[in-house]
Protein backbone atom coordinates (compact mmCIF):
# COMPACT_ATOMS: atom_id res chain seq x y z
CA UNK A 1 0.00 0.00 0.00
CA UNK A 2 2.68 2.48 0.97
CA UNK A 3 5.04 1.43 -2.18
CA UNK A 4 1.82 2.36 -4.53
CA UNK A 5 1.64 5.51 -2.73
CA UNK A 6 5.20 5.95 -3.02
CA UNK A 7 4.63 5.10 -6.81
CA UNK A 8 1.82 7.84 -6.73
CA UNK A 9 3.55 10.85 -5.44
CA UNK A 10 6.54 10.12 -6.90
CA UNK A 11 5.38 9.90 -10.28
CA UNK A 12 2.79 13.04 -10.29
CA UNK A 13 6.01 14.88 -9.36
CA UNK A 14 7.29 13.96 -12.37
CA UNK A 15 4.59 14.63 -14.70
CA UNK A 16 3.40 17.80 -13.40
CA UNK A 17 7.35 18.67 -14.33
CA UNK A 18 7.56 17.61 -17.92
CA UNK A 19 7.20 20.45 -20.37
CA UNK A 20 7.45 18.39 -23.50
CA UNK A 21 5.20 15.88 -25.35
CA UNK A 22 8.00 13.62 -26.29
CA UNK A 23 9.15 13.50 -22.72
CA UNK A 24 5.32 12.48 -21.49
CA UNK A 25 4.81 10.05 -24.32
CA UNK A 26 8.43 8.64 -23.08
CA UNK A 27 6.90 8.24 -19.11
CA UNK A 28 3.82 6.75 -20.25
CA UNK A 29 5.34 4.15 -21.63
CA UNK A 30 8.05 3.22 -18.36
CA UNK A 31 4.62 3.44 -16.41
CA UNK A 32 1.67 1.97 -18.73
CA UNK A 33 3.59 0.16 -21.43
CA UNK A 34 3.21 -3.16 -22.01
CA UNK A 35 6.29 -4.03 -19.85
CA UNK A 36 5.45 -0.93 -17.48
CA UNK A 37 6.22 -0.63 -13.89
CA UNK A 38 2.26 -0.66 -13.57
CA UNK A 39 1.56 -3.89 -15.87
CA UNK A 40 4.74 -5.74 -13.89
CA UNK A 41 3.10 -5.22 -10.43
CA UNK A 42 -0.48 -6.78 -12.15
CA UNK A 43 1.57 -9.49 -12.54
CA UNK A 44 2.68 -10.09 -8.68
CA UNK A 45 -0.97 -10.45 -8.10
CA UNK A 46 -0.68 -14.31 -8.74
CA UNK A 47 2.20 -14.31 -5.74
CA UNK A 48 -0.44 -13.35 -3.23
CA UNK A 49 -2.96 -14.68 -0.83
CA UNK A 50 -6.98 -14.54 -2.23
CA UNK A 51 -7.78 -12.21 0.79
CA UNK A 52 -4.66 -10.16 0.14
CA UNK A 53 -5.11 -10.46 -3.96
CA UNK A 54 -8.63 -8.42 -3.81
CA UNK A 55 -7.40 -5.56 -1.84
CA UNK A 56 -3.85 -5.07 -3.77
CA UNK A 57 -5.59 -5.44 -7.43
CA UNK A 58 -8.15 -2.63 -6.19
CA UNK A 59 -5.53 -0.09 -5.49
CA UNK A 60 -3.63 -1.11 -8.35
CA UNK A 61 -6.43 -0.13 -10.42
CA UNK A 62 -7.00 3.31 -8.27
CA UNK A 63 -3.16 3.76 -8.90
CA UNK A 64 -3.48 3.19 -12.87
CA UNK A 65 -6.58 5.41 -13.02
CA UNK A 66 -5.23 8.97 -11.35
CA UNK A 67 -1.91 8.31 -13.23
CA UNK A 68 -4.13 8.03 -16.48
CA UNK A 69 -6.11 10.89 -15.58
CA UNK A 70 -2.66 13.03 -14.31
CA UNK A 71 -1.20 12.32 -18.35
CA UNK A 72 -4.30 12.75 -20.34
CA UNK A 73 -4.30 16.39 -18.14
CA UNK A 74 -0.57 17.15 -19.07
CA UNK A 75 -1.15 16.26 -22.48
CA UNK A 76 -3.76 18.58 -22.73
CA UNK A 77 -1.75 20.88 -20.69
CA UNK A 78 1.20 21.22 -23.41
CA UNK A 79 -0.99 20.69 -26.38
CA UNK A 80 -2.74 24.57 -24.66
CA UNK A 81 0.66 25.88 -24.39
CA UNK A 82 2.06 24.93 -27.52
CA UNK A 83 -1.53 26.72 -29.30
CA UNK A 84 -0.74 29.76 -27.28
CA UNK A 85 2.95 29.84 -27.79
CA UNK A 86 2.28 29.66 -31.49
CA UNK A 87 -0.54 32.22 -31.50
CA UNK A 88 2.27 34.82 -29.65
CA UNK A 89 4.32 34.17 -32.16
CA UNK A 90 2.10 34.85 -35.10
CA UNK A 91 0.20 37.47 -33.37
CA UNK A 92 0.01 40.60 -36.21
CA UNK A 93 0.05 44.24 -35.45
CA UNK A 94 -2.82 45.67 -37.20
CA UNK A 95 -1.46 49.21 -35.97
CA UNK A 96 1.65 48.47 -38.55
CA UNK A 97 1.41 50.72 -41.26
CA UNK A 98 0.38 48.52 -44.74
CA UNK A 99 2.86 48.18 -47.06
CA UNK A 100 3.26 48.41 -50.82
CA UNK A 101 0.78 45.75 -52.56
CA UNK A 102 2.70 44.74 -56.11
CA UNK A 103 0.12 43.88 -58.60
CA UNK A 104 0.36 41.66 -61.41
CA UNK A 105 1.51 43.02 -65.06
CA UNK A 106 0.35 40.98 -68.25
CA UNK A 107 3.56 40.88 -70.78
CA UNK A 108 2.97 43.13 -74.35
CA UNK A 109 3.62 40.23 -75.91
CA UNK A 110 0.56 38.72 -74.25
CA UNK A 111 -1.34 41.67 -74.60
CA UNK A 112 -0.48 41.94 -78.34
CA UNK A 113 -1.59 38.39 -78.91
CA UNK A 114 -5.02 39.33 -77.42
CA UNK A 115 -5.60 42.43 -79.59
CA UNK A 116 -4.82 40.19 -82.68
CA UNK A 117 -6.51 37.45 -81.94
CA UNK A 118 -9.92 40.11 -80.93
CA UNK A 119 -9.33 41.73 -84.15
CA UNK A 120 -9.40 38.97 -86.65
CA UNK A 121 -12.04 37.50 -84.70
CA UNK A 122 -14.70 40.18 -85.57
CA UNK A 123 -13.91 38.83 -89.06
CA UNK A 124 -14.83 35.49 -88.62
CA UNK A 125 -11.34 34.05 -87.78
CA UNK A 126 -11.07 31.12 -85.44
CA UNK A 127 -7.97 30.67 -83.40
CA UNK A 128 -5.91 27.32 -83.78
CA UNK A 129 -2.85 26.18 -81.69
CA UNK A 130 -0.11 23.53 -82.55
CA UNK A 131 3.12 22.33 -80.84
CA UNK A 132 6.24 24.02 -80.69
CA UNK A 133 8.14 20.63 -81.70
CA UNK A 134 7.02 19.91 -85.42
CA UNK A 135 8.00 17.15 -87.95
CA UNK A 136 9.64 18.13 -90.91
CA UNK A 137 7.63 17.17 -93.02
CA UNK A 138 4.55 19.77 -91.08
CA UNK A 139 6.95 22.51 -91.05
CA UNK A 140 8.67 22.13 -94.16
CA UNK A 141 7.62 19.51 -96.80
CA UNK A 142 3.86 20.29 -96.41
CA UNK A 143 4.43 23.88 -97.23
CA UNK A 144 6.28 23.43 -100.69
CA UNK A 145 9.95 23.85 -99.03
CA UNK A 146 12.49 22.05 -101.66
CA UNK A 147 15.27 19.72 -99.70
CA UNK A 148 17.89 21.78 -100.86
CA UNK A 149 16.02 25.34 -99.19
CA UNK A 150 18.19 27.49 -96.73
CA UNK A 151 15.72 27.61 -94.13
CA UNK A 152 16.05 23.86 -93.82
CA UNK A 153 19.79 24.68 -92.86
CA UNK A 154 21.29 23.60 -89.04
CA UNK A 155 22.48 27.30 -88.96
CA UNK A 156 18.31 28.52 -88.74
CA UNK A 157 17.35 25.81 -87.40
CA UNK A 158 16.62 23.76 -84.03
CA UNK A 159 16.82 20.30 -85.21
CA UNK A 160 16.56 17.54 -82.45
CA UNK A 161 18.09 14.62 -83.68
CA UNK A 162 20.60 13.73 -86.31
CA UNK A 163 18.19 12.03 -88.52
CA UNK A 164 16.06 15.96 -88.99
CA UNK A 165 13.39 14.51 -88.65
CA UNK A 166 11.90 16.42 -85.54
CA UNK A 167 12.52 19.98 -84.79
CA UNK A 168 11.50 23.28 -82.92
CA UNK A 169 9.20 24.71 -85.38
CA UNK A 170 10.36 27.73 -86.96
CA UNK A 171 7.38 29.45 -87.99
CA UNK A 172 3.76 28.85 -87.29
CA UNK A 173 2.27 27.71 -90.76
CA UNK A 174 2.67 23.75 -89.45
CA UNK A 175 -0.78 24.73 -87.44
CA UNK A 176 -2.14 25.28 -91.04
CA UNK A 177 -1.13 22.32 -91.97
CA UNK A 178 -2.36 20.40 -89.63
CA UNK A 179 -5.63 21.82 -89.40
CA UNK A 180 -6.50 21.63 -93.53
CA UNK A 181 -5.48 17.47 -92.92
CA UNK A 182 -7.97 17.24 -89.85
CA UNK A 183 -10.79 19.56 -91.37
CA UNK A 184 -12.66 19.97 -94.57
CA UNK A 185 -13.21 23.02 -96.39
CA UNK A 186 -13.71 26.15 -96.28
CA UNK A 187 -10.97 27.22 -93.31
CA UNK A 188 -10.66 30.69 -92.03
CA UNK A 189 -8.38 30.38 -89.15
CA UNK A 190 -5.03 32.38 -87.19
CA UNK A 191 -2.56 30.67 -85.36
CA UNK A 192 -0.48 32.46 -82.92
CA UNK A 193 2.68 31.05 -80.75
CA UNK A 194 6.11 30.78 -79.87
CA UNK A 195 8.94 29.95 -82.74
CA UNK A 196 12.30 29.19 -83.23
CA UNK A 197 15.45 30.13 -84.98
CA UNK A 198 19.07 30.46 -84.91
CA UNK A 199 19.60 33.79 -84.48
CA UNK A 200 19.91 36.30 -82.01
CA UNK A 201 20.78 40.62 -81.90
CA UNK A 202 18.44 43.73 -81.16
CA UNK A 203 15.65 42.24 -83.57
CA UNK A 204 15.98 39.04 -83.61
CA UNK A 205 16.35 36.16 -80.57
CA UNK A 206 15.99 32.34 -80.97
CA UNK A 207 12.56 32.02 -79.50
CA UNK A 208 10.04 34.37 -80.32
CA UNK A 209 6.33 35.02 -81.49
CA UNK A 210 4.30 34.46 -84.54
CA UNK A 211 0.69 34.65 -86.05
CA UNK A 212 -0.25 33.03 -89.49
CA UNK A 213 -3.47 33.66 -91.02
CA UNK A 214 -5.15 30.90 -93.56
CA UNK A 215 -8.69 31.83 -95.48
CA UNK A 216 -9.38 28.94 -97.78
CA UNK A 217 -12.43 28.65 -99.74
CA UNK A 218 -13.97 29.46 -103.72
CA UNK A 219 -13.22 32.10 -105.98
CA UNK A 220 -10.74 34.06 -103.18
CA UNK A 221 -8.03 36.53 -104.50
CA UNK A 222 -5.58 39.04 -103.80
CA UNK A 223 -8.46 41.84 -102.77
CA UNK A 224 -9.48 39.61 -100.23
CA UNK A 225 -6.58 39.76 -98.47
CA UNK A 226 -5.70 42.83 -99.05
CA UNK A 227 -8.92 43.80 -97.53
CA UNK A 228 -8.13 41.67 -95.03
CA UNK A 229 -4.68 42.86 -94.16
CA UNK A 230 -5.80 46.94 -94.65
CA UNK A 231 -8.68 46.06 -91.80
CA UNK A 232 -6.55 44.22 -89.53
CA UNK A 233 -3.99 47.19 -89.98
CA UNK A 234 -6.13 50.33 -89.01
CA UNK A 235 -7.70 48.48 -85.98
CA UNK A 236 -4.42 47.44 -84.42
CA UNK A 237 -2.50 50.75 -85.13
CA UNK A 238 -6.15 52.54 -84.43
CA UNK A 239 -5.64 54.52 -87.35
CA UNK A 240 -8.61 55.77 -89.82
CA UNK A 241 -6.11 55.97 -92.69
CA UNK A 242 -3.21 53.10 -93.53
CA UNK A 243 -1.07 53.90 -96.21
CA UNK A 244 0.16 50.44 -97.50
CA UNK A 245 2.00 48.73 -100.03
CA UNK A 246 2.78 45.27 -101.55
CA UNK A 247 6.15 44.35 -102.76
CA UNK A 248 6.54 40.99 -104.93
CA UNK A 249 8.32 38.27 -103.33
CA UNK A 250 8.83 34.66 -102.70
CA UNK A 251 7.55 32.28 -100.10
CA UNK A 252 7.88 28.29 -101.44
CA UNK A 253 4.40 28.04 -99.67
CA UNK A 254 2.79 30.89 -101.30
CA UNK A 255 2.66 32.03 -105.02
CA UNK A 256 2.02 34.97 -106.16
CA UNK A 257 4.04 36.17 -102.82
CA UNK A 258 4.18 39.64 -101.45
CA UNK A 259 5.90 41.69 -98.05
CA UNK A 260 3.66 44.50 -97.00
CA UNK A 261 4.83 47.77 -96.16
CA UNK A 262 3.12 50.69 -94.15
CA UNK A 263 3.55 54.39 -94.45
CA UNK A 264 5.33 56.23 -91.20
CA UNK A 265 6.47 59.48 -90.09
CA UNK A 266 8.59 60.77 -87.04
CA UNK A 267 6.97 63.37 -85.15
CA UNK A 268 8.52 64.48 -81.99
CA UNK A 269 10.83 61.45 -82.06
CA UNK A 270 8.19 58.79 -82.47
CA UNK A 271 6.81 57.08 -84.87
CA UNK A 272 3.43 57.62 -86.41
CA UNK A 273 1.87 55.03 -88.01
CA UNK A 274 -0.19 55.45 -91.38
CA UNK A 275 0.75 58.44 -93.49
CA UNK A 276 4.25 59.37 -93.89
CA UNK A 277 6.93 59.23 -96.95
CA UNK A 278 8.93 56.67 -94.89
CA UNK A 279 7.78 52.86 -94.96
CA UNK A 280 8.08 49.71 -92.64
CA UNK A 281 8.04 46.53 -93.77
CA UNK A 282 5.43 44.65 -91.02
CA UNK A 283 4.29 41.06 -92.62
CA UNK A 284 4.48 38.39 -95.56
CA UNK A 285 1.72 37.47 -97.36
CA UNK A 286 0.14 35.74 -100.46
CA UNK A 287 -1.91 33.00 -101.95
CA UNK A 288 -2.10 29.68 -100.71
CA UNK A 289 0.20 27.23 -103.49
CA UNK A 290 -1.34 24.74 -105.24
CA UNK A 291 0.84 22.26 -103.87
CA UNK A 292 0.15 23.02 -100.64
CA UNK A 293 -3.34 22.50 -100.83
CA UNK A 294 -2.67 19.03 -102.98
CA UNK A 295 -0.32 18.10 -99.75
CA UNK A 296 -2.96 18.26 -97.52
CA UNK A 297 -5.72 16.93 -99.65
CA UNK A 298 -7.69 19.77 -100.55
CA UNK A 299 -8.96 20.17 -104.50
CA UNK A 300 -6.64 23.21 -106.02
CA UNK A 301 -8.75 23.59 -108.87
CA UNK A 302 -12.07 24.12 -106.29
CA UNK A 303 -10.69 26.12 -103.54
CA UNK A 304 -8.07 29.21 -103.69
CA UNK A 305 -6.87 31.02 -100.40
CA UNK A 306 -4.37 33.24 -99.08
CA UNK A 307 -1.80 33.32 -96.08
CA UNK A 308 -0.51 35.72 -93.89
CA UNK A 309 2.13 35.64 -91.25
CA UNK A 310 3.66 38.48 -89.36
CA UNK A 311 6.06 38.55 -85.99
CA UNK A 312 4.25 39.29 -82.70
CA UNK A 313 7.18 40.61 -80.90
CA UNK A 314 8.06 43.27 -83.46
CA UNK A 315 3.96 43.92 -84.16
CA UNK A 316 4.44 45.28 -80.26
CA UNK A 317 7.92 47.03 -80.46
CA UNK A 318 5.98 49.25 -83.05
CA UNK A 319 3.35 49.97 -81.60
CA UNK A 320 4.43 50.61 -77.93
CA UNK A 321 7.38 51.99 -78.75
CA UNK A 322 10.12 49.24 -77.28
CA UNK A 323 12.84 49.33 -78.85
CA UNK A 324 14.80 46.58 -77.86
CA UNK A 325 13.60 42.23 -78.88
CA UNK A 326 15.89 41.41 -76.24
CA UNK A 327 14.54 42.68 -73.41
CA UNK A 328 10.93 40.93 -74.18
CA UNK A 329 12.62 37.93 -72.30
CA UNK A 330 15.15 39.56 -69.71
CA UNK A 331 12.32 38.78 -66.57
CA UNK A 332 12.74 42.36 -65.70
CA UNK A 333 10.64 43.24 -63.13
CA UNK A 334 10.77 47.07 -63.17
CA UNK A 335 10.46 47.03 -67.37
CA UNK A 336 7.35 45.10 -66.89
CA UNK A 337 6.25 47.18 -64.63
CA UNK A 338 6.91 50.25 -67.04
CA UNK A 339 5.54 48.47 -70.27
CA UNK A 340 2.93 45.94 -69.01
CA UNK A 341 -0.73 46.09 -68.87
CA UNK A 342 -3.36 45.90 -66.08
CA UNK A 343 -4.99 42.21 -65.70
CA UNK A 344 -8.46 43.30 -66.33
CA UNK A 345 -7.48 45.59 -69.63
CA UNK A 346 -9.19 42.91 -71.79
CA UNK A 347 -8.80 44.13 -75.06
CA UNK A 348 -12.08 44.45 -77.50
CA UNK A 349 -12.75 46.45 -80.47
CA UNK A 350 -15.73 48.37 -79.31
CA UNK A 351 -13.68 50.29 -76.59
CA UNK A 352 -10.46 50.12 -78.40
CA UNK A 353 -7.64 48.03 -78.08
CA UNK A 354 -4.76 49.69 -76.12
CA UNK A 355 -5.00 51.55 -72.90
Amino acid sequence: MDDLKKILFENQGKIKNIHSKDELDSLKTILLGKNGKINQLFKKLSELENNEKKEFASQLNDLKVQITNSINKKYSEIELSTINQKLKNERIDITLPGREVLSGKIHPVAQVIDEISSIFSEIGFSIEEGPDVESEFNNFTALNTPSDHPARDMHDTFYLDSSKEFLLRTHTSPVQIRTMLKGNSPFKIIAPGRTYRCDSDQTHTPMFHQVEGLHIDENLNMGHLKGCLDYFIKEFFEVKKIKMRFRPSHFPFTEPSAEVDIGYKIKDGKIVIGEGDKWLEILGCGMVHPNVLKNVKVDPSKFQGYAFGMGIDRLAMLKYGINDLRSFFESDCRWLKFFGFDPLDIPTNYRGLSR
